[in-house]
Order: C-alpha cells, then sequence, then structure tokens
C-alpha cells in the first residue's frame, strides 16, 4: 500500500515559528493577533519533536515580527525558533529568548497597579526566564506565567 503524505507548500517569502510547545499554539496564535492577518497563514500541532516530544509551528506569509511581538512568543514558548524566509531561502534564524526586560505586552496581575488605572506603558523586569516570573516596574508585584495577560493591540 502507498505511503500517502499531505505536503505544505514552501513559504517564499515570510516567517516560520517552529518549536512551539503544542499546547500553547493556541495561545500563540492568540497574543500575536494572527486573526487579523490577511496572508496565508499555516500551522500544524501535535508534531512528533525530538527535543519536545510534540510541537507546534506557523507559517506566515508575506508576515515579519517586532521586537515586542518576539517577546510576546518568548514568553509563552521560550524554545521557538523564529526562520525569516525570503524567496524560498532561510536567511535569519533567531532563537527566541526571554528578555531581562519586557515593556507594553502583558498587563500587571496586581489590581491596584497605577498602569491598570492610568494610560502609562507597563513595564516589567523579568526575575525568572526559566518559569518566568515578571516583576512590575511600578508596583513591584510577582506576576507569574498562569497569570499573564497579553496587552492585545487594536
Amino acid at each position: 500500500m502507498a505511503k500517502k503524505e499531505l505536503n505544505v507548500s514552501a513559504l517564499q517569502n515570510g516567517t516560520v515559528i517552529d518549536h512551539i510547545p503544542a499546547q500553547n499554539l493556541f495561545k500563540v496564535i492568540n497574543i500575536l493577533g494572527l486573526d487579523k492577518v490577511k496572508t496565508m497563514i499555516t500551522f500544524g500541532t501535535n508534531l512528533d519533536s525530538k527535543q519536545q516530544g510534540k510541537k507546534g509551528i506557523i507559517k506566515i506569509s508575506e508576515y515579519y515580527f517586532k521586537d515586542n511581538d518576539v517577546n510576546k512568543i518568548a514568553l509563552v514558548a521560550p524554545q521557538a525558533k523564529l526562520n525569516t524566509i525570503e524567496d524560498y531561502q532561510v536567511t535569519e534564524k533567531k532563537v527566541v529568548e526571554v528578555p531581562d526586560e519586557i515593556t507594553g505586552a502583558v498587563r500587571c496581575m496586581n489590581p491596584a497597579c497605577v498602569t491598570n488605572h492610568q494610560r502609562i506603558t507597563t513595564r516589567f523586569y523579568v526575575t525568572d526566564k526559566q518559569n518566568i516570573n515578571l516583576r512590575c516596574h511600578y508596583c513591584e508585584k510577582i506576576t507569574d506565567q498562569e497569570n499573564l495577560r497579553f496587552i492585545m493591540e487594536e
């Protein structure tokens, strides 16, 4: 019996986000607002991975991420890899890294924090890159990965 495969077309220009933990794939799609992107998006989840067991992948045609978006990816998929594709070739490979400081990407979990009551850009210091703990610059409350609420751009 012949083996059947479904091939996904190669990306001419755009970005591939690979090595997303399978359980976080839709979280990445949501925090990046990819439902509003007008170009072709292909994604897969629960794909076999030697490193992770199961992984997710997203291919986005004609789309490139800003640093703030890469920081958001790092908070939910710290082992992800971004590949920039131009004319069907990988022109840049970037391992996502959790930065030392996060600005304007997430909300403080402290309801009394000034950032939740005034138009002030949030700012956090990453105190634990492994477990993702963020200390608010303004109220010093720790927001952990479980309580991350991302700021969605309009």
